[in-house]
């Protein structure tokens, strides 16, 4: 379809002074709706930030080009781009995609020697069809980006005399040079970028050197590590499966409670990560809703939920046992997530360990200090009123695990203090004709870096929020009103004193309608939807707000 628009997403929440400080302000437009929506719609678009691009040689590398039909993964090979070297400031992801005819939203993955660098969804096409891209920045993966590599990618499609969109899908890497000669005392705007997206690397590693050295894939619950290892971080790309009742873990509900997504301990749902049996990191899961989710894909055709295209990794910080993984023998490393109900699938949690390595010393030794955690307290309460059913949930739970590696440039200890929090309030009339949720999760994670020289914290606050309805009235008639939040906020200070900070509010707006049971041209849909985005702190701010009306984009303003 017409005006192609790029969809990406940040890396992180730290602000990259070369983004946000050349934005420039997009053009107001103004369109006129048309009365509901018809067979065609303005293809989807987000307002997020671009990934910025540095002034650098570039070479580019096609990774993937398929058509999904069915649940048969692609397979390729990858093999390095010739003359870019093998050290880029920058490397960046790029889907093409194009699907038209009738398809449900699906779930995808994109795996580059067993390390996933993609987990996505995909939009529901209009009639004629639609276009849609997403960038994302993977310079993290530049170790797996150095060999040649097998390549498998899978959107799990169904293609029958119903449903008839194949989903038609192109890949490409963008590596950008690395400048040999770096200003002095500074760095190229790439490798700035690149260490904001990555966070701190260990005491006395330059910050040229917060791209990971090793990128491992997880392969089963087994993991090897380097034995000088002496930064660790996995990353768990978690999502509830579609068409069950775990993508919509949210709103399911206990016993005696009669409705249709049960689970016994109720909606809280925590990833749990944990090494040799003992717990190493808690998580609270993004509640990401598809492109068909809340039973309205009027609410999504142009403006998907936030991070729906580029599903963001939880990141767990396992350098307090550093110490433990280093012994050169295999450990047990185990991804679960608590509140699922005993036997039911339905998540997918793929892990990718990064790993920064002491360059002077073979063996880093150290040892954890500090494992304890609170019991996790979980409840769902039910009730039945004289007008509808309702439950009340609340969970809480805290970790704390210290630790302390000995390293080329000294000890040096890390502790990472986390605590989870989540509220509900579900309420649902007979039959479900009206459900509706009420719901908030906070995130708090503090990790301290304590070594030569001044203490180092990042602490980040992580707010996801969710309020809604669906309601089914006269006629048939269903009606969504949807608001969804990702938050987060961000403070650095080296020996106490603050040296950087940044707060992002991606914040998605829905109200839509449509009559069910009806033939396509029939149900006379209506939906108007709106993102605003904004991100600003000590490294400047960007500020995006996109309206659209039955498909069509009426708004589309930046500035700050």
């Amino acid at each position: 379809m017409r005006s192609r628009i790029v969809m990406s997403m940040l890396a992180g929440v730290t602000l990259l002074a070369g983004t946000l400080l050349g934005a420039t302000a997009a053009p107001a437009r103004s369109a006129d709706a048309p009365a509901e929506f018809g067979t065609d719609w303005h293809d989807p678009v987000t307002a997020a930030p671009p990934i910025a691009k540095p002034d650098a040689k570039s070479c580019r590398v096609t990774l993937a080009e398929a058509q999904f039909r069915d649940f048969t993964p692609y397979k390729g090979a990858y093999t390095p781009p010739d003359g870019c070297g093998d050290r880029w400031s920058k490397v960046v992801l790029r889907l093409d995609g194009k699907v038209k005819g009738r398809q449900y939203d699906r779930l995808g993955y994109l795996h580059v020697g067993g390390v996933e660098v993609l987990r996505t969804s995909t939009p529901e096409p209009s009639p004629d069809g639609i276009e849609w891209s997403v960038e994302k920045d993977v310079t993290r993966y530049s170790d797996t980006f150095r060999r040649a590599q097998d390549v498998e990618m899978l959107i799990g499609n169904v293609v029958d005399d119903t449903y008839t969109g194949v989903i038609d899908v192109k890949v490409t890497l963008t590596f950008y040079r690395a400048d040999p000669v770096l200003h002095q005392g500074g760095l190229t705007v790439g490798q700035a970028n690149s260490v904001a997206g990555q966070g701190d690397s260990a005491i006395g590693r330059s910050l040229s050197g917060a791209v990971p050295d090793r990128v491992l894939p997880l392969s089963g619950t087994t993991l090897t590590t380097p034995r000088n290892s002496e930064r660790i971080v996995a990353e768990v790309y978690a999502t509830g499966s579609g068409g069950g009742c775990e993508e919509f873990w949210y709103l399911t509900a206990p016993d005696p409670a009669p409705y249709s997504c049960k689970a016994d301990k109720g909606p809280h749902r925590e990833v749990q990560i944990k090494v040799d049996g003992q717990l190493a990191g808690i998580a609270a899961p993004f509640p990401n809703v598809w492109t068909g989710g809340w039973s309205n894909p009027f609410l999504w055709y142009v403006v998907p939920a936030p991070r729906a295209f580029d599903v963001k990794p939880i990141e767990y910080d396992l350098t307090p046992f550093a110490g433990i993984l280093n012994d050169g023998h295999p450990h047990e490393v185990e991804v679960s997530v608590a509140g699922v109900p005993e036997g039911q699938a339905g998540w997918s949690a793929p892990v990718n360990v990064l790993v920064w390595q002491d360059e002077h010393r073979a063996h880093v030794t150290g040892g954890l200090t500090v494992d304890k955690a609170t019991d996790l307290a979980n409840s769902a309460t039910y009730t039945h009123g004289s007008e509808e059913h309702r439950v009340d949930a609340e969970a809480g739970h805290r970790l704390t695990v210290s630790g302390y590696v000995d390293t080329s440039h000294g000890r040096v200890t890390t502790t990472v203090r986390r605590t989870l929090a989540h509220t509900s309030a579900h309420r649902w009339t007979e039959g479900e004709t009206t459900d509706g949720l009420d719901a908030t999760w906070t995130d708090d994670e503090t990790v301290t870096v304590d070594g030569r020289g001044p203490a180092r914290t990042t602490h980040t606050h992580r707010t996801y929020t969710m309020d809604g309805a669906t309601t089914v009235g006269a006629g048939d008639r269903l009606r969504t009103t949807l608001t969804l939040g990702d938050r987060a906020a961000v403070v650095k200070t080296r020996g106490g004193r603050r040296t950087a900070w940044s707060r992002l509010d991606d914040t998605y707006t829905g109200d839509a309608s449509y009559t069910l049971n009806v033939p396509r041209d029939q149900r006379h849909a209506l939906g108007t939807t709106g993102e605003r985005y904004r991100l600003y702190g000590s490294g400047g701010c960007y500020d995006r707000s996109l309206t659209t009306v039955q498909g069509m984009l009426t708004e589309d303003r930046a500035g700050c």
